[in-house]
Formats: C-alpha cells, sequence, structure tokens
C-alpha cells in the first residue's frame, strides 16, 4: 500500500513544504549561481527514471562550461567553482530536485538518477534498480554515496528495490541530515565526484 499509494502522496506534500520553507535558501543561491556561472544557475541533464523512462533532471549548477583549446570539456575538478564546491558539499544543489518530485518523475527516496548512457551495459540485476522511481537520496547514498564503488552501489539500490517501507525511508531521511553535516561520501578517492561507470567486467 506504502509502495504503491502513500508513498507518492507523502512525496508530494513533503516536497511541497520544502519548496516553501527552504525558498529563501533556494533564491540565494541561485543568485549567486547566477553570478559564478554566467547567468545559468540551473543544471537540466537527461536522466532514466522508473523503467527506464527518461526525464530532465533539474539542479543547482556547481560547474562551469569551459572548455580546453580543442573545444572539450575540462575535467569535473577543474569545473567546479568555488559557490559550486560549498553548494556541492552541503548538498544545496539537489533543491531543485524537489521540483521533479513534484512532477512525478523522482521520489525523495530511490536510486539516483544515473546517466542515460549507463542503461545499455546494466545487467538485469544493476537494472532492477529503475523497478522504481529515482530519488533524491537513496540507502546507497547514506552508505557511502560516491565513495564506494559501483558494484556496492547498485547492490544497495537493488536491496531499496526489494525493501521498501515508509520506516526505511524515514530511517533514510535522518540518515541524510547526518550525512550533509558530516559532509561524508561526497567523492571517490582520487575523484572530483565519481568515475564513469564503463561495463561490468570492471566491476
Amino acid at each position: 500500500m506504502y509502495r504503491n499509494f502513500f508513498k507518492r502522496i507523502t512525496d508530494f506534500l513533503v516536497s511541497i513544504i520544502g519548496l516553501l520553507v527552504l525558498s529563501p535558501i533556494f533564491l540565494l543561491v541561485m543568485i549567486c549561481l547566477f553570478f559564478a556561472n554566467q547567468g545559468q544557475p540551473f543544471f537540466f541533464q537527461k536522466r532514466p527514471g522508473k523503467n527506464g523512462e527518461v526525464f530532465s533532471i533539474i539542479k543547482f549548477k556547481t560547474m562551469n562550461d569551459k572548455k580546453d583549446k580543442d573545444g572539450n570539456l575540462l575535467s569535473d575538478a577543474e569545473r567546479l567553482t568555488p559557490v559550486g564546491i560549498f553548494v556541492r558539499k552541503t548538498s544545496l544543489d539537489e533543491i531543485p530536485q524537489l521540483i521533479n518530485v513534484i512532477k512525478g518523475d523522482m521520489s525523495l527516496i530511490g536510486p539516483r538518477p544515473l546517466l542515460v548512457q549507463y542503461l545499455p551495459i546494466y545487467n538485469n540485476h544493476q537494472a532492477r534498480r529503475h523497478e522504481v522511481k529515482p530519488g533524491i537520496t537513496g540507502w546507497a547514498q547514506v552508505n557511502g554515496r560516491n565513495a564506494i564503488s559501483w558494484k556496492q552501489k547498485f547492490d544497495y539500490d537493488v536491496w531499496y528495490v526489494d525493501n521498501i517501507s515508509f520506516l526505511l525511508d524515514i530511517k533514510i531521511i535522518f540518515l541524510t541530515i547526518k550525512k550533509v553535516f558530516i559532509r561524508e561520501g561526497i567523492s571517490q578517492e582520487g575523484q572530483a565526484t565519481m568515475e564513469f561507470f564503463t561495463n561490468n567486467e570492471n566491476e
């Protein structure tokens, strides 16, 4: 009952309230990033949702669009702005995704939506993460976030799919708040964020 009905109602109501409460912070971050990113405070990207259906995710833009002499984007570490680093470390970049939740693209809790380009290289086990809506935070995020391996991340995602409950979602929310304050697992060792997922043979 919770999984198929009350979870969506909870997502919608909490997201509406969350946007209202966080609106002063939302506006402040938007203004700061407007100036830091040449008038582009938001980042839009296609991501796969439930059943692999693609939607546009909304986040605060923490990296600029600087390119090398050949026209290729610089690395994540080189493109992270000072404001962007703070916004990312405090997880404020996730706030606009409440709009995605209100629209029904996402849930508050669920596997994080990854890149569309990963869809063809998932094995059957990994693809099960798309049996539910992606979330702003999830079981993998409170158990390591970007500091864990891809295999661990996918295992945590599938475990969540099999064990969704109201109490588990409440637990993940409180653990997420804790993670935000201690700023743990923001990036993988040696990476500004997380290395790209390439194929299953490397896992």
